[in-house]
């Protein structure tokens, strides 16, 4: 170490020790039920969170208290007449309430003081609040409506009803629950800024309801409620291979509502769905969530949702039964427009005919602003490539619809013009997989590329990550890979935004990583989860799609797919810390093992699918099968210790040793570390998964190595494969070949995709396959969550998760100057940066207060942490900043 590099470094020790002995703790970051301030809760015992703030070296918290009153005031004087915790040692940051019996529609404020390890209490601590909702499925008042119309009309229905509030409100919330999908709106205005509610479910087992504060919305005197059904997946009318035209749950779109009144007086009135609404057919004359929607603006009734409108012709409604008897509160961050993207350039091909390019690939809907004679017809065609003709081409994406007639084109809205003036439209309950929209017109109309804008839709979940390198394609495989993740994220993973929106398990559990490092998915995760439970047959099976119909239970559904049902819960459990998800699913994936278990005896399975889409080279399907299902068994042994289930975990200790003792001696040459014929999914799946014998790991390791480089560096795995490839190398001590693998820029790699102009991850390595070749997939999506664990090397750990301690292991790879990778945990935010300064690499690290990690020194050499020198090839670190400085 030179002497300026000494200087510098004790400057940086006195300049840390001077902020530690400063800094305050404070609470950041409360949430209830990981949702900021929610309302209509369900869960009679939520789960309350929040973070420590502190910038001192080692900060921990000793001790909390949590208050929860119906009284914001009370908090302030330090009661909480519905929980007092009192003083808790402990370092947690996550609590279930157990106070009081929570009361259906109460709104209840909280906050939780913390101690720090100095002893100091907080003060001024944020107060947070949420609301019950329902609670229980008697306490609706209204009931269930619909039109008189049948399944196969296509127009959607308007609803309405009107009433008088005659004192002054102090609160209103509107509940409302759906079969379809709906747009609510009060005195003209909509409702929420919400899309495609309410989540895609087993509609015949269980429904969701939505939760609105629109206390601003209810003015003194007359009001109007109005409703705007869609059909979504409730009553598909588009025709495809997996029949969801023929799901047992299909009708007409009805739903149930009740706006709960609160008065200064204290009065309550709910104004509920019933037999006084009135309904009449809407402009929306046909909606499919599957292709498209068609809209006539002619047929548009001007104040339909207000006061002063004119109902006396339109019709009664019914009565009708609900969907299923189990309706429960929607928690997760919903759909919305995320984003707006502007037109990157037109082309006008004639006056009838004009293509729009957004510039990237996206999920969601394009909104169309014209201005046209009474009766011109336009078709907005939707894809995601052009023919050399410059024409949009969807043939990559149009496989698997069988249309009846040549009414409902695929992906291409139809919109019929008034004739009065500018008019704008944008698809009510459908999205799209798409970059380009090509528009036809019958008849000639301007436009300009400012006519028409993308909305990038998805659920809205918070961004937690983030990746940046010195390496640009590695920056743009990333930027991919989130754009991807986000497309297929609509209340539950799918597969791609266009084809299909099936929720593919197998794509699910490849992405799990990629998605939790980035993204505050937890909500999301838990309700998809749900719906695992609502399809798991008597013994155990799962389908391949969740949520279905009825369609994937005999093919694709093997435990290379629907392992999701042990492995997502681990995932989840592992970055948030929290055992509610283990012990939501902890009999589900019990009897999915169980029936593997009886019906593959051996230990090996063939059930499944196997690497999906390889490159050249296909591996056997009980190779790969087998190790999922052993890594099944290993997570079902360890939730049952966490659970405290001994007997469990014993049981299926021992079965995941059969599982790795068969497989092993039917696949493994022990002499040669080769297993089956040395292909790279071959080598790399039983090294990801663990079945490797310890004493094997080494050879097997190096010699998937010697494969990849006889490979050229390039992959040679289909989607089973990409889950493994880059971590069985990097965790073997083969990062530099891993990350040779990951920025390859020729074919087959992702940063081929990125060099052809990819801006979304692709369903097929060849660009030009004839199959199987959506340009929006999420299944090869895995290099993401490699970036953060790989090469960042930020790891949660098991005997601490949920970040509480650290793994930092980070990989300095040839090819890469810098680094940089951060995520923000249960804790806090976690940073792993590395640069070159010469010949020496310098690490910044950052452990959220309360928390701790384990860096692990990339090599050896002279190391110096903080300014002091040390010999240590682990080094255990406090919470705060950390510069290491290693050569």
């Amino acid at each position: 170490m030179n002497l300026t590099s000494l200087r510098q470094a004790i400057l940086l020790s006195f300049l840390l020790t001077t902020v530690n002995s400063f800094a305050q703790s404070t609470v950041n970051n409360p949430q209830t039920e990981y949702l900021k301030n929610p309302i209509g809760l369900d869960n009679a015992s939520p789960r309350l969170t929040w973070q420590m703030q502190d910038q001192r070296q080692g900060a921990k918290q000793t001790a909390y208290r949590i208050l929860v009153d119906t009284d914001s005031l009370a908090l302030i004087r330090s009661e909480g007449r519905t929980w007092n915790t009192a003083w808790v040692k402990s370092p947690a940051q996550l609590a279930i309430f157990s106070g009081q019996q929570l009361k259906p529609f109460t709104k209840y404020y909280w906050k939780v003081d913390i101690a720090n390890d100095q002893g100091k209490k907080t003060t001024n601590t944020p107060i947070s609040s949420f609301e019950m909702g329902m609670m229980e499925i008697e306490n609706w008042q209204g009931s269930w409506i619909s039109d008189t119309e049948n399944i196969k009309l296509k127009p959607s229905p308007y609803f309405r009803y009107t009433f008088n509030s005659k004192k002054k409100v102090k609160s209103a919330r509107a509940y409302i629950a759906v079969g379809g999908l709906y747009e609510l709106s009060i005195n003209g205005k909509k409702i929420g800024n919400h899309r495609m509610d309410p989540m895609y479910t087993r509609f015949d087992r269980r429904n969701l309801y939505v939760t609105y504060d629109v206390t601003q919305e209810i003015t003194s005197g007359k009001n109007a409620i109005g409703v705007l059904l869609g059909n979504g997946w409730y009553n598909h009318q588009s025709t495809a291979v997996w029949y969801f035209d023929r799901a047992p749950w299909r009708n007409r779109p009805a739903f149930c509502l009740d706006v709960r009144i609160t008065y200064e007086d204290g009065s309550i009135e709910t104004i509920k769905s019933g037999k006084d609404w009135k309904t009449e057919l809407s402009p929306v004359i046909f909606n499919s969530i599957y292709t498209a929607e068609h809209y006539d603006a002619r047929l548009e009734k001007k104040g339909w949702n207000t006061v002063d409108f004119d109902d006396t012709k339109w019709k009664d409604v019914i009565y009708r039964s609900a969907p299923s008897n189990n309706i429960v509160a929607q928690t997760l961050h919903p759909i919305r427009n995320v984003e707006e993207i502007k037109a990157k350039n037109v082309r006008k091909f004639n006056d009838t005919t004009y293509l729009f390019d957004l510039g990237r690939n996206i999920s969601g809907v394009s909104k169309i602003t014209v201005d046209g004679p009474e009766g011109t017809t336009l078709r907005l065609k939707h894809g995601e490539r052009l023919y050399p003709n410059g024409h949009v081409d969807i043939s990559n994406i149009d496989a698997h619809y069988r249309p009846t007639d040549n009414t409902d084109p695929f992906q291409t809205d139809i919109i019929a013009l008034s004739g009065k003036g500018n008019q704008s439209f944008m698809p009510h309950f459908n999205y799209k997989g798409f970059q380009y929209v090509e528009v036809t017109s019958s008849k000639p109309v301007n436009l300009s590329v400012n006519s028409l804008v993308g909305y990038f839709m998805h659920s809205d979940v918070p961004v937690i990550g983030s990746i940046n390198a010195s390496e640009p394609i590695i920056n743009k495989i990333y930027y991919a890979t989130n754009n991807s993740y986000l497309s297929n994220l609509f209340g539950y993973p799918t597969d791609c935004p266009q084809r299909e929106k099936n929720g593919w398990t197998g794509d699910a559990q490849i992405a799990i990583e990629t998605g939790l490092y980035g993204f505050d998915g937890i909500t999301i995760y838990e309700k998809w989860l749900a719906d695992h439970r609502d399809e798991q047959q008597p013994n155990g099976v799962l389908p391949s799609i969740i949520p279905t119909d009825g369609w994937g239970y005999e093919w694709g559904n093997g435990p290379d797919w629907t392992s999701t049902i042990a492995i997502i819960p681990w995932n989840v459990y592992l970055f948030y810390g929290d055992t509610k998800i283990l012990k939501d699913n902890y009999e589900n994936i019990k009897k999915y093992v169980n029936h593997i278990d009886e019906a593959y005896p051996s230990g090996l399975t063939t059930w499944g699918l196997g690497d999906w889409i390889p490159v050249k080279s296909k591996s056997p399907v009980e190779l790969t099968s087998t190790c999922y299902y052993y890594a099944d068994a290993v997570i079902l042994a360890k939730t049952a210790k966490i659970l405290g289930k001994t007997a469990d975990y014993e049981k299926y200790t021992a079965l995941a040793e059969k599982i790795k003792t068969a497989f092993n001696a039917k696949y493994l040459n022990k002499q040669t570390g080769i297993y089956a014929t040395g292909i790279q999914t071959e080598m790399s799946v039983p090294l990801y998964w663990g079945i490797v014998p310890s004493e094997s790991k080494a050879l097997v390791a190096k010699n998937l190595a010697k494969r990849v480089e006889a490979d050229g560096f390039h992959l040679d795995v289909g989607l089973l494969g990409t889950k493994a490839i880059l971590n069985a190398l990097t965790e073997n001590g083969y990062s530099n070949v891993a990350y040779k693998v990951a920025a390859q820029k020729t074919y087959p790699s992702w940063g081929w995709w990125m060099e052809n102009g990819a801006t979304t991850l692709y369903e097929n390595w060849p660009i030009d396959a004839k199959s199987d070749i959506s340009m929006n997939h999420i299944m090869f999506g895995e290099i993401g969550a490699w970036l953060y664990k790989g090469i960042g090397g930020i790891k949660p750990s098991e005997k601490q998760p949920g970040f509480k301690h650290v793994q930092i292991n980070p990989q300095v790879v040839a090819g890469l100057n810098f680094f940089e990778a951060s995520h923000t945990g249960p804790y806090g935010k976690i940073v792993a940066n590395w640069k070159r300064d010469g010949e020496k690499i310098q690490f910044e690290i950052i452990i959220p207060a309360n928390s701790s990690a384990t860096f692990q020194v990339p090599g050896k050499g002279s190391t110096m942490v903080n300014g002091k020198i040390t010999n240590d090839q682990q080094i255990e670190l406090s919470s705060g900043k950390h510069i290491i400085i290693w050569e």
